[in-house]
């Protein structure tokens, strides 16, 4: 079973990790933007390889989950660090306010149906994780759910960190890797992000009015990202708290952990063996000596 290496950003398992600590900026040591974009492509063309191998070997499946507060860049990392990703091995969802449907089922249900098939990298754009965070700033969300014999909240969550705790092992057990990455953005970088969608007029289509009366219960959101990122960080499926305030180097950095994961695996292409491959050779043969006809 995939356990995470060690790494700067990895969020620690023994539930020691703090938001108040967690940087949102780069290091003093870290690439230009310019440096950082440069990089990002050697990365990416390691990916498509990797990629490749994990498609053809068919055993393992790689799970991204992305979370974040709104503007710290999900989406663009996304499509930055699976640029080179031949889209038949890659999937990607994003998960919203619950349908009718969804809300008949458990809240692994809807994110359930939508896990990697063996051999495909799948991309949670939000993901069950949502209802530990805003399920848990807004509570009255819960009354849509009926859940019967509704336990005291504090109690509700430590099961669903349980019933996520236990998914991802599952998951891990049966050839998933599961990467958590939380886009660790500044208040005061989101709010120039918010300025900026509504100065250009073609980035107005972004900017919700919802975002800012979320970004008011900040501290509220921090608390439960802080609580949700130490129970459920784990070995076999981590979290990683991503500086978000400089958008290339928190591409790279997501690229970089995807590439060195995918390194640790022991991908290859599958082998043919003595037979097939006299086979092959035969027909190989036998086509070079129809083209030759031709010619």
């Amino acid at each position: 079973m995939f356990e995470a290496p060690e790494n700067p950003f990895l969020v620690p398992t023994d539930g020691s990790f703090r938001v108040a600590n967690a940087s949102t900026t780069t290091a003093e040591d870290a690439p230009s933007k310019k440096k950082s974009r440069k990089q990002l492509e050697d990365v990416v063309e390691r990916l498509t390889d990797a990629q490749r191998r994990l498609y053809a070997q068919d055993q393992y499946s790689l799970l991204l989950v992305f979370q974040a507060m709104d503007a710290a860049g999900k989406d663009g990392t996304i499509r930055a660090v699976m640029s080179g990703i031949n889209p038949a091995g890659c999937q990607v969802f994003s998960f919203k306010q619950p349908s009718p449907n969804e809300l008949d089922h458990d809240f692994l249900w809807r994110t359930g149906l939508c896990l990697p098939e063996r051999g495909r990298i799948g991309i949670f754009n939000r993901s069950y994780y949502e209802e530990v965070l805003v399920v848990r700033v807004h509570p009255e969300y819960l009354g849509g759910q009926r859940i019967p014999d509704l336990p005291p909240l504090e109690q509700l969550w430590e099961q669903r960190f349980e019933s996520i705790r236990n998914h991802e092992k599952h998951l891990a057990q049966n050839g998933t890797v599961v990467l958590k990455f939380w886009l660790n953005v500044s208040r005061t970088e989101q709010r120039n992000r918010f300025i900026a969608r509504l100065r250009e007029a073609d980035k107005n289509w972004k900017f919700s009015a919802t975002d800012v009366r979320e970004s008011e219960l900040w501290d509220q959101y921090m608390e439960a990202y802080e609580e949700a990122l130490n129970a459920t960080s784990r070995p076999w499926a981590p979290w990683y708290a991503i500086p978000a305030d400089n958008k290339p180097y928190m591409r790279l950095t997501v690229a970089r952990i995807i590439d060195e994961t995918l390194a640790s695996l022991p991908l290859r292409y599958p082998e043919v063996n003595a037979d097939a491959r006299e086979e092959l050779e035969a027909m190989r043969e036998q086509l070079e000596a129809e083209r030759s006809e031709e010619f």
